[in-house]
């Protein structure tokens, strides 16, 4: 099992449509990679480690797929449809890291 972590730091002048991302990007998402795509999470940074720190991420979205190769399948012939639509939610450009789940 892998999975694809989005990640989108809490910059400075960051915004973020929580509600547009929540009702139509992550629909499409996905719809576009079922029934390749196995579980999905999306976490709403609300602090850091320390009492009164900003979370240093703003959403951290999960995609969990059975191989890289599964994913890869998927995504790419809706990559510039998924990505174009960044925009329309956020100013922010997303780290994504492919991770190999352990436990």
């Amino acid at each position: 099992m892998i999975r694809v972590s989005v990640i989108y730091p809490n910059n400075p002048g960051s915004t973020f449509d929580m509600d547009y991302y929540l009702t139509k990007h992550m629909p499409m998402v996905g719809a576009r990679l079922k029934p390749a795509l196995k579980a999905m999470t999306v976490d709403n940074g609300i602090s850091g480690a320390l009492p009164g720190s900003g979370a240093p991420y703003r959403v951290i979205t999960t995609l969990s797929f059975e191989s890289v190769e599964t994913f890869q399948a998927a995504f790419i012939p809706y990559a510039a449809e998924i990505q174009g639509d960044i925009p329309n939610f956020t100013n922010i450009a997303p780290t994504v890291q492919i991770s190999e789940v352990k436990i």
